[in-house]
């Protein structure tokens, strides 16, 4: 007996996959499921067959799991995002230490346990940037949301459960303001209109608020009222900027920033490290999970008063920083040019004592490894926070020519970091702690700290 695409099939769902599908079996092949929950019982609709695994549908529900939730947000399903808003929050803490717990056992064959996975501190309203799409809706209105998966249609959002209120009501605010000051939306299929994104951010520890209108020309229309309006009604906001990106592209932002109202940019801390947020910063988008993993680095990194730190992918240099007065000189790289000015601001702001020990490179992480490791530095312990894709092996060989005492990595895919891990491994690093940490409730992303030592090491 075989699985037909359209044939509907009783299913008992087992386990989670990683991108946050129930997985049941039928005939021998494994059936993906989105929005189930292991332990339902329920009818599949097949949508796609690929003999040894297949796709499906909930058509109905048997037996629904002891960890299902009912539906909070109509726009959870075709938006996407969260993933896991029907499941009980324990429930996808426990899937999310799985999936990471699989990837080091399955992609790097460690034998290690994983730690069991830290929560986020917040499961709700957590996020401090949200980019809404602009368009118009159903019946010709504008409107913002987010878009649905694989698709540029725009799903409507009146309130996201995992952004702040106030991100929703200026968003509704400002999609009024347009139609009422002649602001058109951009039309990606003509490249005719104007406004293209909504794009907030917010200050956790001090409240600032920016307002970025992401627009495909260099003036709107009626600009100074619509400033005017906005301020009046939010009096939180501290800044607005208008981005240009009059490319025909998927990137949200474009390299031109104007400001309209306010320095350009919002303060906030991480970690106790003072930050200065533009529309281009990188910046962790849940800042008390964000401070709680950076703790765990700092934890594993162990640091002693005389060592000597390096900072690969360090971005705006905030988890080398936070540990800067633990150590005699810190060493950052990033690529992008902007994160590295960010990164000397943010080490100025901490006072003369902590800026005298550092330095920043702006530079590929492998390049600028390479490099530190000509001119003979040797890094006591070195921190890791690469992309999703990992580290490239021009990285990974630099830091084992510097030999550091430690390896601290921080990854937002356990796929790259287990195999990365695997690689140092296999040339004299001992994989100590792995170290599951939820930054994104309701969503599929899990991140990970990981120790590794040398051999001899403890």
């Amino acid at each position: 007996m075989s699985i037909s695409k359209n044939q509907i099939i009783p299913l008992q769902i087992e386990s989670l996959s990683n991108d946050g599908s129930g997985i049941g079996h039928y005939c021998g092949e494994a059936v993906f499921v989105p929005s189930s929950v292991p332990g339902d019982s329920i009818q599949v609709r097949i949508v796609k067959d690929c003999k040894r695994y297949a796709f499906g549908i909930v058509e109905s529900i048997l037996e629904p799991s002891p960890d299902r939730l009912a539906p909070d947000c109509a726009a959870a399903a075709p938006c996407g995002g969260c993933c896991f808003r029907h499941i009980v929050y324990t429930a996808e803490v426990a899937a999310k230490g799985q999936f990471v717990q699989d990837a080091f056992t399955r992609i790097g064959a460690f034998s290690l346990k994983v730690l069991p996975c830290l929560p986020s501190p917040q499961t709700e309203r957590y996020r401090n940037k949200a980019q809404y799409p602009v368009g118009r809706d159903a019946n010709g209105r504008i409107c913002a949301g987010f878009y649905a998966g694989r698709t540029h249609r725009i799903v409507p959002c009146a309130d996201c459960l995992l952004q702040p209120q106030i991100f929703s009501d200026i968003t509704t605010f400002l999609c009024h303001t347009f139609d009422a000051l002649g602001i058109e939306p951009y039309d990606e299929t003509t490249g005719s209109g104007m406004i293209r994104h909504i794009f907030l951010r917010t200050g956790i520890h001090t409240g600032e608020l920016m307002v970025c209108l992401v627009a495909a020309v260099p003036e709107l229309p009626r600009t100074q009222e619509l400033v005017q309006n906005l301020c009046a009604r939010f009096p939180a906001i501290t800044t607005i900027l208008l981005n240009v990106n009059a490319q025909r592209t998927n990137v949200i932002l474009g390299r031109e920033n104007h400001t309209l109202f306010g320095p350009g940019y919002i303060a906030d801390t991480m970690c106790g490290v003072p930050i200065r947020l533009g529309p281009l910063s990188f910046y962790q988008v849940n800042t008390p999970a964000a401070e709680q993993l950076y703790g765990i680095a700092a934890e594993y990194a162990a640091l002693r008063p005389e060592d000597r730190l390096l900072d690969l992918y360090c971005g705006m240099g905030t988890i080398g920083l936070s540990m800067a007065s633990r150590c005699a000189q810190l060493v950052g790289v990033e690529v992008i040019p902007e994160a590295v000015d960010a990164a000397k601001m943010n080490a100025q702001a901490m006072g003369s004592a902590i800026s005298a020990k550092c330095r920043f490179l702006c530079a590929d992480a492998g390049t600028a490894a390479r490099q530190l490791c000509e001119e003979g530095l040797a890094p006591d312990v070195v921190v890791l926070d690469p992309p999703r894709k990992g580290c490239d092996e021009t990285t990974l060989n630099a830091v084992l020519q510097m030999a550091p005492r430690r390896i601290v990595m921080v990854s937002c895919y356990p796929a790259t970091a287990a195999r990365d891990c695997r690689y140092l491994a296999d040339r004299g690093y001992t994989l100590r702690r792995v170290q599951p940490a939820d930054m994104f409730p309701r969503t599929k992303h899990v991140e990970t700290v990981v120790l590794m030592s040398k051999a001899e090491g403890k």
